[in-house]
């Protein structure tokens, strides 16, 4: 059976369905508690739980699941590696741990391919939980236009306990002359293919 992916996006500037509203910030922002994981995705609560962001009125959320055809466990050591992103992700040309040893905290400092608007970023480990299979990652600094970007990435098993599903959620500020949508669409496409060419990869070492 080939991998599948599927989208889900929200609009946080609605807090009637899938939003709650916070209390104002002490700057006036609205922030809202929010997933832009559907009822249709099937997993478990705890992994549910993981896909909650914070959302301010200036930012987008949005999240792509991917299912491959390999077990988690080996998903899982393509992804926990922080110092190695460029295993799976065709954008990223190089990668340097500038500060850390892997574990919570970590900096690295990634090159992206000529291309895309962006030259570099920052980036801050911020889970890392082998057990559950979830790892997060947030860009704390760079030449790019994902200012505040956030991501959680979790794994769990398919129904049949033989695949994987990966999703992959993230909130990022609207840069100034786009739309939530046009962000959305953007990160999206990235994540997308990225989710794609981890499929490809695991599911090639799945056979060997």
């Amino acid at each position: 059976m080939p991998s599948s992916l599927q989208f889900h996006r929200i609009n946080p500037a609605i807090p009637t369905t899938t939003t709650t509203t916070s209390k104002p910030s002490q700057s006036s922002s609205l922030r809202f508690q929010v997933t832009p994981l559907s009822f249709s995705v099937s997993a478990p609560e705890p992994i549910l739980q993981r896909h909650f962001h914070m959302v301010e009125s200036n930012q987008c959320c949005s999240a792509v699941v991917q299912t491959i055809n390999a077990p988690v466990s080996m998903v899982w050591s393509v992804v926990r590696r922080f110092d190695n992103p460029q295993a799976y992700k065709h954008f990223v040309k190089s990668c340097h741990v500038i500060d850390g040893d892997g574990d919570v905290g970590t900096l690295r400092e990634v090159h992206v391919v000529s291309g895309l608007p962006a030259e570099s970023s920052t980036e801050r480990l911020e889970i890392l939980d082998d057990e559950r299979h979830v790892i997060s990652f947030s860009i704390i600094g760079g030449d790019h236009r994902l200012n505040n970007y956030r991501s959680v990435m979790t794994l769990h098993a398919t129904g049949t306990g033989t695949g994987t599903v990966v999703v992959e959620s993230y909130v990022v500020d609207v840069p100034s002359g786009n739309t939530k949508e046009e962000t959305c669409v953007f990160v999206d496409t990235i994540v997308r293919c990225n989710l794609q060419s981890l499929a490809q990869i695991a599911e090639n070492m799945a056979t060997k």
